[in-house]
């Protein structure tokens, strides 16, 4: 069958696919406001993104014999617009978002839910102002996903099933409700931390929680969490990890990586990579164990480098400044070329992970594919990463805590022998739990034990 897209603004024509389809869907109001945070547009998302969890089970599901359709919802097209990933091929969808919704954005201004400058904000509106704002406020999130066409699109690429990226989201009620009525199963993984003040939503989601087919989830504390919250049976959940493809997350040569940056073969190196949220990702109890270690020991050749940019460059920036040593190369930008943040972890002795509030995250993950060693705060996720401690290739500090982070991060750096020990048990880690492979087979076993008919899945791989 043909059916024509815009490319954009290019018409084209395509060829549906016999292969059963999945549509994973990005939460949030409009995708616009996560770019709109780490700067970059949406054609370049599209062309170069995405990365982490989204490509890792893009690709785990087409190497189960699924094809998936990344759907984002944007106010910057007017219409269904395609655009092909251009590492892999996969399609990504962006739908308009509808026009009541921008104009009820535009009207009551609701912020970037993305800036975490306006979590207190969003809750703050939620609570004040007008009784015509409030119940705008509360319809927002709702109206933000334009069901008659998502429907439309779905049944035009064959979609057997639709996969949320978080539950404790509008978008995911919504999609519970389309789903019903289309006959279509809805899954929603959790990729974390999502701050929901919409009260609509929380008297919604028990609702839609026992309604959907099943939840994917990598944290067993986030498990335990939502079993009590929402007495779900334990069947109804899985714990399935972030995938990632072990063929290309792999070491590069350390001297040629080294090389080209600049960096001295004998320095001793500590590598972070992600958004630049100070928050969350704790980049400021980096810096303050990254000036206790330099301080006692003034005559080593140590360096720190960071690669990201997002919403607190200018604070991260000044924090640097700040610094007594400048040994901090810090590459400000928003990487998606795997080859480059490979040969990036690549010049690394140790990777520093001091998140707080994580869903489950893939750039540790990353990392240890690398052959590089861990000191991880215990964000959730982090426990299920290294899942036994120092034999999965990692040391685990309490969230928060500059002085437990110094002590692993000075012990790891002192210890050569123990960093290639570590190093290794690392890379064994993500073998045995986080390649494509073994996820994609997790994933589509699940979908099978929720009831999800998938007999007429081409197996065969892309």
């Amino acid at each position: 069958m043909q059916t024509q897209y815009e490319i954009q603004g290019e018409v084209r024509s395509t060829t549906t696919q016999p292969k059963r389809t999945i549509a994973l869907i990005a939460w949030g109001d409009v995708w616009d406001d996560f770019l709109d945070s780490i700067g970059v547009s949406l054609e370049t998302f599209c062309k170069d993104g995405p990365g982490g969890w989204m490509l890792g089970y893009m690709d785990a599901l087409r190497l189960a014999g699924v094809r998936t359709v990344l759907v984002l919802i944007s106010a910057r097209v007017t219409a269904p617009s395609r655009f092909p990933h251009a590492p892999t091929g996969a399609t990504i969808l962006v739908l308009p978002a509808p026009k009541g919704y921008r104009a009820i954005r535009r009207w009551t201004n609701i912020p970037n839910p993305y800036l975490s400058k306006n979590a207190q904000e969003l809750s703050d509106k939620a609570q004040n102002g007008s009784l015509n704002h409030k119940i705008l406020r509360l319809a927002a999130p709702y109206l933000s996903t334009p069901l008659g066409l998502l429907a439309q699109e779905l049944r035009r690429e064959n979609c057997s099933a639709i996969l949320c990226q978080d539950y404790e989201a509008p978008r995911f009620d919504a999609c519970v409700g389309l789903g019903k009525l289309m006959g279509l199963p809805v899954f929603a993984s959790f990729q974390g931390g999502y701050f929901d003040p919409n009260r609509l939503g929380r008297w919604l989601r028990p609702l839609t929680m026992k309604a959907c087919a099943g939840l994917i989830i990598g944290s067993q504390t986030e498990i335990q969490r939502v079993r009590d919250r929402y007495r779900l049976q334990p069947s109804r959940i899985a714990q399935i990890f972030n995938p990632i493809d072990l063929g290309l997350w792999n070491a590069s040569d350390r001297h040629e990586a080294r090389a080209s940056l600049g960096l001295p073969s004998e320095a001793l190196v500590v590598v972070w990579h992600g958004r630049i949220e100070l928050h969350t990702k704790r980049l400021d109890i980096l810096l303050d164990a990254w000036k206790k270690i330099c301080a006692k020991r003034p005559e080593q050749d140590l360096r720190l480098l960071l690669l990201g940019t997002g919403q607190d460059a200018e604070k991260l920036r000044q924090c640097i400044a700040e610094l007594p040593i400048q040994n901090v190369i810090w590459m400000d930008k928003y990487a998606t070329d795997r080859t480059e943040i490979r040969r990036f972890l690549s010049v690394g002795d140790v990777y520093a992970f001091p998140s707080v509030l994580e869903g489950f995250p893939v750039a540790p993950i990353e990392a240890m594919a690398c052959g590089l060693p861990v000191v991880a705060a215990a964000a959730s996720g982090v426990p299920d990463i290294l899942k036994d401690g120092e034999t999965s290739g990692g040391l685990i500090v309490p969230c928060g805590e500059v002085g437990a982070f110094t002590l692993a991060l000075s012990r790891i750096l002192d210890n050569h022998a123990l960093r290639c020990e570590l190093g290794q048990l690392a890379r064994r880690r993500v073998e045995e739990a986080f390649s494509l492979e073994v996820v994609g087979k997790q994933l589509l076993d699940f979908c099978l034990s929720a009831g999800v008919s998938l007999a007429n899945i081409d197996c065969t791989n892309d």
